[in-house]
């Protein structure tokens, strides 16, 4: 249920409607909640809060959201699959699998925000915007085509790629920094030769797939799993020796970013190392390659973050990178840690990827 003590919309209106940077959010993304489950609302009071404490609101522009029709949801999804959502949540509380849950709420929810993500991809494909952020939930990285997994009922980056292509977008590259393996979405394009996938993600956390040697059908996914404490200087030795080199090398027209803030070293479900500034870097790290070799068409879209504190500043940092501003805020700090090294998992995957 939506509580009293949620943000009323109204007082986070997203208010420079001749911004060149997007956002969609809808109230509905509150409704869909479970307590007792870690993919909350909390989460996006959190984030609400901060984008009006920092007055980011004000910097970007609201675009509408939407629900997706049944006929954009089949773009990536069998129709068993969303009559059995809807019928779920139509059933009000309740569990599609052990972690996933559904409530009256989240059919809609789910819904709008794979409609507002297609709509925000798409405004960027015309050109009414430079870039944007999808601020939805729940997350969609892990839903396959046939069936919800890991917190996810619908695949949102998966969709907007396919509305992408259907828009005349030839060549699409997903980067997804969350600290769990978008096993969904790498299924829906592992044999797709046209929309290059790149996962960062903590080797052997839930979902327990995407091993480096999983390198698709046309070589176009790419797995870096990473060790447990793997940190910012990690990130940054991977992205200049495997990530960039592969977004300059691929050419994509438009870059979509699943943006999972929970490899924040406070994050509860995750064991990465990165701070703030580094989820930053990473950040400003992919807007200036999307400007490089895309036009800047470069859209993220919300996935996971469990620590609200280390998610707000994420998100926060996320949308001053897409403004092209540098003031970024690390509230939580913390010592320099030791780091691991990956030096052989980057040597692996650079001889898979011929780089």
């Amino acid at each position: 249920m939506l509580k009293s003590e949620y943000p009323d919309p109204a007082d986070i209106a997203f208010l420079n409607p001749a911004a060149r940077t997007g956002i969609v959010y809808d109230p509905v993304f509150l409704k869909h909640s479970r307590s007792d489950h870690p993919e909350r609302a909390e989460r996006f009071v959190a984030v609400l809060g901060r984008l009006k404490e920092t007055g980011l609101n004000e910097a970007v522009r609201r675009i509408s959201s939407r629900p997706a029709s049944e006929e954009e949801l089949l773009l990536n999804h069998t129709g068993s699959h969303v009559r059995r959502v809807r019928s779920a949540s139509g059933e009000g509380e309740g569990f599609l699998d052990p972690d996933t849950y559904v409530n009256s709420f989240s059919y809609d929810a789910a819904r709008i925000a794979a409609g507002s993500l297609i709509d925000l991809t798409l405004a960027v494909v015309r050109g009414d915007l430079e870039n944007g952020f999808a601020l939805v939930r729940p997350p969609g990285h892990h839903a396959m085509s046939d069936y919800a997994k890991g917190f996810c009922l619908f695949n949102h980056v998966a969709l907007a790629a396919r509305a992408a292509r259907k828009a005349g977008v030839d060549r699409i590259a997903i980067v997804d920094f969350d600290a769990h393996h978008g096993n969904g979405t790498q299924a829906a394009f592992e044999d797709d030769p046209r929309v290059l996938f790149m996962s960062t993600h903590q080797h052997s956390l839930f979902p327990g797939t995407g091993a480096a040697a999983e390198t698709g059908k046309s070589g176009t996914v790419v797995n870096i799993p990473l060790p447990a404490g793997a940190g910012d200087g990690c990130f940054r030795a991977l992205f200049g020796e495997v990530i960039l080199p592969l977004l300059v090398r691929f050419a994509p027209e438009m870059i979509l970013v699943s943006a999972g803030y929970d490899g924040h070293r406070a994050d509860p479900l995750a064991g990465l190392g990165l701070t703030c500034s580094g989820q930053a870097w990473i950040s400003e790290t992919l807007v200036r390659s999307a400007r490089q070799i895309c036009g800047g068409r470069i859209v993220f879209t919300l996935e996971g973050g469990y620590h609200p504190a280390a998610l707000s500043a994420g998100v926060a940092n996320s949308l001053r990178a897409l403004l092209g501003r540098d003031d970024f805020e690390d509230p939580i700090g913390g010592a320099p840690r030791s780091e691991p090294d990956i030096s052989a998992l980057i040597a692996e995957v650079k001889r898979m990827q011929r780089l």
